[in-house]
């Protein structure tokens, strides 16, 4: 199901908004996270980000306000041309490595040379891969949540690397382009943010 990311700053007013287009909403404490139900049948569920379970009152304010960042956390961003690595303490970047790697694009030449250009394809990659292992594993926490991005098998590929077992990934996904510092910067806001799906009646 299709989820919006709403900043803490935010989710009262955002409450609100629902109430105002769907009538009374009651709100309720269900599997970890804060439901609402309206009126006229919508509702939609809320989860704190770093898959924090919630076992507080069913208030929106106090959902809120339970969004507190880890102490120690990562980001790990790769896609084939690029990468970007972050450790945080609560809300402050203590760290961070952006690379940009060059890997060809695909050819439109045929036979041999098409699998000579796909092989040489395939070791930039790799390599790339394996430059980004090599800055995450200086970077982030040995341990605690990770968010990730960008493109899946590149992301599995970095986190296949031992050194980065004891990191636990946690969601959502963030489908981000070429990592520079604006698309970091944004991810680790969003990391931060609630994470709502909406049922519209």
């Amino acid at each position: 199901m299709p989820h919006v990311l709403v900043p803490t700053a935010r989710w009262e007013r955002w409450v609100d908004n629902f109430v105002a287009r769907h009538g009374e909403a009651r709100l309720v404490v269900d599997d970890g996270g804060l439901r609402g139900e309206a009126e006229d049948g919508s509702h939609f569920s809320a989860r704190l980000p770093f898959a924090t379970t919630y076992d507080g009152p069913a208030e929106a304010a106090a959902f809120a306000s339970a969004a507190v960042a880890p102490g120690e956390w990562g980001v790990l961003l790769v896609r084939k041309g690029g990468f970007a690595v972050a450790r945080l303490r609560g809300t402050e970047m203590a760290e961070h490595k952006i690379g940009q790697r060059h890997v060809q694009g695909r050819t439109k030449a045929g036979g041999q040379s098409q699998q000579r250009f796909a092989r040489r394809r395939d070791n930039q990659a790799r390599q790339a891969y394996d430059a980004a292992a090599d800055h995450a594993a200086r970077i982030l926490p040995s341990s605690g949540p990770l968010v990730t991005g960008g493109d899946h098998p590149a992301v599995e590929a970095v986190l296949a690397d031992p050194r980065l077992s004891g990191l636990t990934v946690v969601g959502p996904w963030h489908a981000v382009p070429d990592p520079r510092r604006a698309v970091l910067d944004a991810v680790v806001g969003d990391a931060q943010a609630l994470v709502v799906e909406v049922t519209n009646a």
